[in-house]
């Protein structure tokens, strides 16, 4: 973990960091991707700094976005342990203030096992840190970029409420990807939200309009993984929080509209070896004609590790679909694969942007800047499950040496999709929890996310299911209320 500017190293650097202050905020993160949260007084935060952690609801993982208890009752936190206390472990590396805030001081915390101290699989930070300590035996680094498309309205919570959802305003009207002119309106809040980022330890490495009304896309600063979830989810925080003062709501919502292309949430990623090499890299000499031994010209600069990191992916992705794409909604955002920019099928590539998993490497970019982007996900993901899934996939392969199975998608033809060569993702949340919650399932091993994992959070997605399909839609009713 890359800790923040400025982060305490001992409690003394910490109490002379709060000494002018009388409270913290502290926030964990639910399945979801929720911050929960609260403030606590200076006393009371410097106790628990200087020990295990301070005692947190377990009910954050009991219930869902919503706030409403699961159908059924899951591992964590249930009516028969009474919906007990976790312990919320302060991660200090953390530490940021909040400059819309008053400067408050905030950490987030790691959730652990009250009994046995470890991390709790469930708790999204703690999978992440459990997927970079595997790799770490290996004498490998995770280190991860994500990038998040959002729309804009002109709507507050309470708008949005007495509006029941319809009729919403976009910040700006029309089309304009890469617009100049478009953030000359609303330009203060354009300009809010990469300089607020930036005192808040969530470096933006671009910023700008995308294809949409009111939607803007922001690029996040590359990383070690678990800062770059951190900084994932905290910059979801800032940009609501940006946007509440502007009168501005921006939603990470994957589909808002059907006719319109999705938000997508694509994750880069790489590894690095102990000396800070790019392990995706290949080696000087193959720079000029590229690595024997290729499996095709694709992946000729790509290291041989990481050709089986790929292959990796490509053989377990639609067993954890449900890491990648978590919501009902997100699955209509691939439904409409390569016409609105969102793959749908197990699909490599070159830096294509119409597949899957789109290869970065010379010569587009340098060796050193050599990654995999993974663009499946939408902007709706839980980043920490999201990018633990991408490595336990891609540290799987090359455990196993996998090869690759099928052609780039250069080689790929229209009918590959009829006859069978392309594989497709699963196109539901039901569909996609199913496959990972199989006995066979990719996503149950021991090297991946295990049994319990798969069961706390398949059970959770099967909650989420249910709601919808229980749920009677204004299609529905416009559809059929006459007709029927």
């Amino acid at each position: 973990m890359i800790s923040t500017k400025d982060a305490p190293k001992t409690l003394q650097d910490l109490e002379t960091l709060l000494q002018n202050d009388n409270k913290v905020k502290v926030a964990g993160i639910d399945v979801d991707g929720v911050l929960r949260g609260k403030f606590m007084s200076k006393e009371k935060f410097l106790s628990a700094a200087s020990s295990d952690g301070f005692g947190f609801c377990s009910v954050i993982f009991g219930w869902d976005i919503h706030d409403t208890v699961y159908s059924r009752e899951l591992l964590i936190s249930n009516k028969a342990n009474g919906y007990r206390d976790i312990l919320a472990s302060i991660d200090l590396s953390t530490y940021r203030r909040i400059p819309w805030e008053n400067n408050v001081p905030f950490f987030l915390v790691s959730f652990l096992d009250p009994d046995t101290k470890e991390p709790l699989v469930v708790d999204p930070r703690g999978i992440l840190k459990i997927t970079s300590d595997r790799a770490a035996k290996s004498h490998r680094s995770c280190y991860a970029g994500v990038e998040y498309e959002y729309f804009n309205f002109k709507e507050t919570p309470l708008s949005l409420a007495e509006k029941k959802f319809q009729n919403l305003t976009p910040l700006t009207p029309g089309m304009h990807g890469y617009s100049l002119l478009r953030t000359q309106l609303n330009n203060e809040y354009f300009h809010s939200i990469f300089d607020e980022a930036s005192k808040f330890g969530v470096d933006i490495e671009g910023h700008h309009t995308e294809t949409g009304p009111g939607v803007l896309e922001t690029a996040l600063a590359y990383t070690n993984a678990l800062r770059m979830a951190d900084n994932a989810i905290l910059f979801k925080f800032l940009t609501k929080s940006i946007g509440m003062q502007h009168g501005v709501l921006p939603t990470f919502m994957a589909k808002p509209w059907g006719n319109l292309p999705g938000c997508s949430g694509h994750t880069h990623v790489s590894l690095r070896d102990d000396s800070g090499k790019n392990i995706f890299a290949v080696s000087e000499a193959e720079l000029s004609t590229g690595r024997p031994g290729a499996a095709n010209d694709d992946v000729k600069f790509l290291s041989e590790e990481a050709e089986h990191f790929l292959a990796g992916i490509l053989d377990g992705i639609a067993d954890v679909m449900p890491m990648l794409v978590p919501t009902i909604n997100g699955y209509k955002r691939l439904v409409g694969g390569e016409t609105f920019w969102a793959p749908n099928a197990i699909t490599y590539g070159y830096d294509s942007r119409a597949a899957s998993i789109r290869i970065i490497s010379p010569p587009s970019v340098t060796s050193a800047a050599t990654r995999l982007e993974v663009r499946v996900p939408g902007a709706d993901m839980n980043p920490y499950f999201t990018i633990s899934a991408i490595f336990l996939l891609g540290l799987r392969g090359i455990e196993k040496k996998l090869k690759l199975s099928t052609p780039p998608m250069s080689k790929l033809t229209p009918d590959d999709k009829k006859n069978g060569t392309i594989k497709m993702l699963p196109t539901s949340l039901e569909a996609a929890t199913e496959r990972m919650m199989r006995p066979e399932s990719i996503a149950r091993e021991n090297s991946m996310f295990g049994d319990v994992f798969v069961e706390h959070f398949g059970g959770t997605r099967e909650h989420e299911v249910k709601v919808w399909n229980e749920a009677v839609t204004n299609w529905e009713v416009e559809r059929y209320i006459e007709l029927a």
